[in-house]
């Protein structure tokens, strides 16, 4: 995508929704989700009453190309002026395209819900699934969105791939704050030790965090091969770690350069 999500010239600040990412809709519907998403984030606004239509030309003249145009634009997997990774999807656009809106139909489909074509359709589908809600009132349409979106999986049958990428997903955003305090504390205050030895209770006062918070940061960096948890000389399960008992935290710091050298160039 080599688009700037912002809109041009806009009337008033975008809103999008925190829990977007964490939920994963972003991986199972169409493109013009995100827009749609943060479209229907600014409407919610506490000053805003009308439609998204109304709201559309307010912000940039009823033409938004990140949406594909207009509420009326139709859906997509890929951005038409991206350039495709033949590597990750060697079939070409065409046929990833078509492959995409086989399982999301068929999703679709099994559940009981119309297969969206527009955008408009599918702002119709986030209000049956309680994404967004609407109430009319004599000054107009009232928008509002839930404190945390409903799951993907809690509507739709997910195949087993998917879910286990999503509940992967959500468990990583939840627990990527907590490793990087412990990071911090590890790389900045001490300098990349081999070895220490503390507790949880320990470290919780060292990072700012709560122990089960800790514990959840050292069960993340031994799961990922970072990290080794002893007691004695014997490896430690650091799930089952007492925040007052001491062990030993021997990390492998080239493990862990190696393995972050090589996530920061995939992402380039």
């Amino acid at each position: 995508m080599t688009e700037n999500p912002s809109v041009p010239g806009p009337r008033r600040d975008m809103a999008m929704h925190h829990d977007w990412w964490m939920s994963g809709w972003e991986h199972v519907l169409p493109r013009q989700g995100f827009p749609l998403t943060l479209l229907i984030g600014t409407a919610s606004q506490p000053d805003f009453t009308g439609s998204l239509d109304d709201l559309l030309q307010e912000i940039c003249d009823g033409h938004w190309d990140m949406i594909g145009g207009d509420l009326d634009g139709a859906l997509t997997f890929s951005w038409p002026d991206e350039e495709w990774d033949y590597e990750e999807a060697p079939e070409g656009r065409e046929a990833s395209e078509a492959n995409r809106w086989e399982q999301f139909a068929t999703m679709l489909t099994v559940a009981g819900f119309p297969v969206p074509t527009t955008v408009r359709d599918l702002s119709e589908l986030y209000l049956t699934w309680g994404l967004a809600r609407h109430t009319e009132t004599p000054d107009g349409t009232l928008w509002s969105m839930p404190a945390a979106l409903p799951l993907p999986g809690d509507l739709l049958p997910l195949d087993a791939g998917l879910a286990k990428r999503l509940d992967r997903n959500r468990w990583t955003m939840r627990t990527g704050p907590l490793v990087d305090g412990l990071l911090t504390y590890l790389v900045e205050d001490l300098g990349e030790p081999q070895e220490i030895l503390t507790s949880l209770d320990r470290l919780a006062a060292a990072t700012g965090q709560g122990a089960d918070d800790v514990r959840i940061a050292l069960a993340e960096f031994v799961a990922s091969g970072d990290a080794q948890v002893r007691r004695g000389q014997e490896p430690a399960e650091a799930e089952r770690l007492e925040a007052h008992r001491r062990f030993r935290l021997v990390m492998n710091w080239e493990h862990f350069h190696d393995t972050r050298l090589h996530l920061s160039m995939g992402h380039d």
